[in-house]
């Protein structure tokens, strides 16, 4: 029988970033803050972003073929409070928030990175869909540090 504390405990000790991704097709925008977002390539670029099946970035995903990650900077605080609970697929996600439409999806203003990514490849992993995604176009100005997260359960955000 595993010991799912100390596997909970274990996973949650890897650390990762927070960003905003966001992604756009028919008219239609939106983000989320998402924690799970790893380079798996070099050449070409790629990275990949997992996405809890059934959030509507998902349906604008699929569609447009395109996204985008916006790693956000050491104090997260404002983001995490406005994309953390989600949004509806009507909701305006960008409501109060410095943002312009980018290749592939929504840059937001207070980040350190912007990525545009085309997906590569979807593939279903447990409870996520986990995207493969070629870098496309990408914006930092400076080098700023990113947000660095340590979760105390890895199976739960």
């Amino acid at each position: 029988m595993p010991d799912t504390d100390a596997i909970a405990r274990g996973i949650g000790r890897i650390p990762s970033g927070c960003a905003i991704l966001t992604a756009r097709h028919g008219g239609r925008r939106t983000g989320m803050l998402a924690s799970w977002v790893q380079q798996v390539a070099f050449e070409p670029p790629m990275i990949t972003v997992s996405v809890k099946r059934g959030r509507p970035i998902g349906e604008l995903i699929d569609a447009s073929g395109q996204f985008v990650v916006n790693v956000l900077g050491e104090n997260p605080a404002a983001m995490f409070k406005h994309f953390g609970a989600g949004f509806a697929p009507t909701e305006d996600a960008f409501a109060g928030v410095e943002a312009k439409d980018v290749p592939g999806g929504v840059e937001i203003a207070d980040q350190v990175a912007r990525l545009s990514a085309r997906v590569h490849k979807k593939v279903e992993a447990g409870d996520h869909d986990l995207y493969i995604a070629e870098v496309t176009e990408a914006a930092a100005p400076e080098l700023l540090p990113p947000y660095v997260h340590i979760r105390k359960n890895g199976l739960s955000y």
